[in-house]
């Protein structure tokens, strides 16, 4: 691919210390030195005055690749999710999301902030069930007014599945025919459409608001997007101030969010074929431990047979230069991203195995 080596961190391998392979997450990306070089000529402004020019360019190319009229940079995608929350749901009202969505599980302190309730909806690869979602949308099922739908694609805690288009547009239909509206928490939406093969908008056409990560696999540094309609994202904008979200010359950080967003959704693939290698190589290895097969750049893998838990593989594996994280007390969630090899992925699973042998 063009632009590979560019892309690639230089700092991953160094001739002064071991090298490490981080599958911690994608958010350990660095930036390109396309980044830094739009960052180091980008016009600044001031966005709590008068705008950042650059910050407004990010949002309205982001905006447009979204389908939406309207964009809001922010400092995380949690910031994002959180303001559409504010931006469209009132005190004593109710969301209701997939049971292990990353807003109800991770970001839950949303409720705090917002004074709504969550309700998790039980599901299957991270997608609600149809009937328990009209269930929950009946008027007998709660005192509480349903404010939102949100969705999740690709779905974290689901090991990066993606949601089908028909069954989001399904939720659409749902959510539409009684007034509600739908959000997505795309933190890594680009992830989904490349799966998919399709354009980001071609999935956020469901939804009302869209929140999209630059700081994951698109290696911007920090910061989101909220899209939507223009009265929504307008009130974001205010909100977002009275959080404390509001950055003055933050055209520096969204120069590199233009970069991200314009370019390097197209090396995703990439990363979605180092996970299925990741998986393929830890499968070899059954029946003591077993991986999940990827859509996308997540890779759960269940330790439960090993005899060890997975705060001591995550120590033996650290000691093999191999960086990993638990999810839960017998598994693992290890992520691809552009730092990652097809030689780190060979790495990986030659400690994997011997951690095994010497259990």
């Amino acid at each position: 691919m063009a632009g590979e080596s560019e892309m690639r961190d230089d700092l991953t391998h160094t001739a002064d210390a071991p090298s490490v392979v981080d599958l911690r997450s994608d958010t350990v990306t660095r930036p390109t030195e396309a980044m830094y070089a739009r960052m180091r000529t980008a016009p600044l402004g001031d966005d709590g005055l008068d705008a950042d020019p650059t910050a407004r360019a990010l949002e309205e190319t982001a905006a447009a690749m979204l389908g939406k009229a309207a964009g809001l940079f922010v400092p995380s995608c949690t910031m994002g999710n959180l303001l559409a929350i504010l931006a469209q749901v009132q005190r004593s009202e109710q969301i209701l999301l997939e049971a292990q969505a990353h807003m109800l599980n991770t970001e839950r302190g949303a409720a705090t902030l917002t004074g709504a309730f969550l309700y998790g909806v039980a599901g299957t690869d991270g997608a609600m069930d149809l009937d328990r979602l009209e269930d929950a949308l009946s008027p007998n099922a709660s005192p509480l007014r349903t404010a939102m739908i949100a969705l999740e694609t690709s779905h974290n805690a689901a090991g990066g599945t993606v949601l089908p288009p028909a069954h989001m547009a399904a939720v659409a239909d749902l959510a539409r025919a009684r007034g509600i509206p739908v959000h997505l928490d795309g933190a890594r939406l680009f992830n989904a459409a490349t799966h998919l093969g399709v354009a980001p908008a071609d999935l956020a056409v469901h939804v009302d608001t869209v929140s999209l990560c630059l700081s994951k696999g698109l290696s911007a540094p920090v910061g989101a997007v909220l899209a939507g309609d223009g009265p929504v994202i307008a009130a974001a904008r205010r909100l977002r101030k009275m959080i404390g979200g509001t950055q003055r010359q933050v055209g520096i950080m969204a120069a590199a969010g233009l970069e991200a967003i314009t370019v390097m959704g197209a090396r995703l693939a990439e990363d979605h074929d180092r996970a299925r290698q990741l998986s393929e190589g830890l499968n070899a290895l059954r029946p003591r431990l077993s991986a999940t097969m990827p859509q996308t750049n997540i890779v759960q893998v269940d330790l439960g047979r090993t005899g060890r838990d997975s705060a001591r593989w995550i120590t033996d594996l650290d000691a093999l230069g191999i960086r990993t994280r638990p999810l839960g007390g017998q598994r693992l969630r290890l992520v691809t991203h552009r730092h990652i090899a097809a030689v780190d992925i060979d790495r990986a699973v030659a400690a994997f195995r011997t951690c095994l042998d010497a259990a």
